[in-house]
């Protein structure tokens, strides 16, 4: 059974692309980090794949930063865009090249990173499926060094293992518990799991079925949803909470993240989600600046390997270089005294 917080029903799937729907295909590799022999929860044993302008990837390293996993979990990066059709391999390939220039800098991205967890030296992320026999292509990848195998590559799962596991793995004392498991936890994890299924069909999968469907309907449908649950969720938080869910921050806002820090310089213009932004919502811009403070967070992600990941793989590979009222971003996120009440 589909479970909607995490991947989008297959039913008809061909079908509706053909009618101009985005569909997001399912990932393949889903076994579970510290049940079994297979992959035990051990500190230095895991690397994670990454690609920084992917949201997708965004929820994996935002979990490894806040739950302080950085030292215990190695990770590689690759470029923001994939390969062409120039490439030996042939186009959209996730490729590992810190030498390849940036057209949004001109130069090449400081965070970008020669692929080294298998000890193979592999350029594309296909090579390391290949290596499983495996004709999957995407990014994130949760690899286990040891073994040499791909423990998942479905990102609400490794985040949801990583938080589970965090003290095995080597996790500070004090670290956030994104998914508390208590017996009088009940309550809260109903509340995080309702809040995930309607942030990822909305949002987070929302946004790209505004952004990458090519019927107008369907957009129209996406985009919405999309900004029905944005006004929902500043109802929420109107009510003075610090997160989501009350005072503290869990799996739910972590969710929720990558796709608002998005939203005003990206996709208000790539995936025309433009009737309003972030900015425009006071206790949701607040929010997002509160989650931007937290340890780890603003050292997460790139906004221009998200620039340049989704403008640069656009019709003429211009990068738009804003906005920059109020103030450029991701300093923008440093102000939350920014919104208009």
């Amino acid at each position: 059974m589909t479970n909607d917080a995490t991947e989008e029903s297959q039913n008809d799937a061909s079908c509706r692309r053909s009618r101009g729907e985005f569909v997001r295909g399912v990932s393949g590799f889903r076994s579970v980090l510290g049940q079994g022999k297979d992959f035990p929860a051990e500190p230095g044993r895991y690397h994670l794949f990454v690609a920084l302008n992917c949201p997708w990837c965004h929820r994996v390293t935002l979990a490894r930063n806040v739950l302080g996993l950085q030292d215990s979990i190695t990770m590689d990066v690759a470029f923001p865009n994939r390969t062409t059709e120039l490439d030996p391999s042939g186009p959209n390939h996730w490729e590992f090249a810190p030498e390849r220039i940036a057209t949004l800098s001109n130069a090449a991205l400081p965070e970008c990173t020669l692929e080294t967890g298998t000890g193979q030296d592999y350029r594309l992320v296909k090579d390391i499926y290949e290596a499983e026999g495996s004709t999957e292509k995407s990014v994130p990848i949760l690899y286990d060094k040891v073994s040499k195998r791909i423990v998942s590559n479905e990102s609400a799962e490794i985040v949801r293992m990583l938080d589970a596991q965090a003290d095995l793995l080597g996790a500070p004392d004090g670290r956030p518990i994104l998914y508390p498991s208590g017996a009088d936890d009940q309550a809260l994890r109903e509340d995080i799991g309702a809040l995930n299924e309607r942030i990822y069909v909305t949002i987070n999968n929302g946004a790209y079925k505004a952004g990458f469907s090519s019927d107008q309907q369907v957009y129209a449908a996406a985009y919405k949803s999309y900004f029905d649950t944005l006004a929902h969720l500043e109802g929420q938080l109107s009510d003075g909470r610090a997160f989501l869910t009350g005072s503290n921050f869990t799996e739910a806002d972590l969710r929720l993240f990558p796709t608002l820090y998005r939203h005003d310089p990206v996709y208000y213009t790539r995936m025309k989600l433009n009737g309003a932004r972030i900015l425009d919502y006071p206790n949701l811009w607040r929010w997002l600046c509160r989650v931007y403070a937290l340890p780890g967070v603003s050292e997460s992600n790139s906004l221009v390997h998200c620039r340049q990941g989704y403008f640069g793989r656009s019709w003429n590979n211009v990068v738009p270089l804003g906005p920059f009222h109020p103030m450029p971003y991701p300093e923008a996120y440093e102000h939350p005294e920014l919104a208009r009440d």
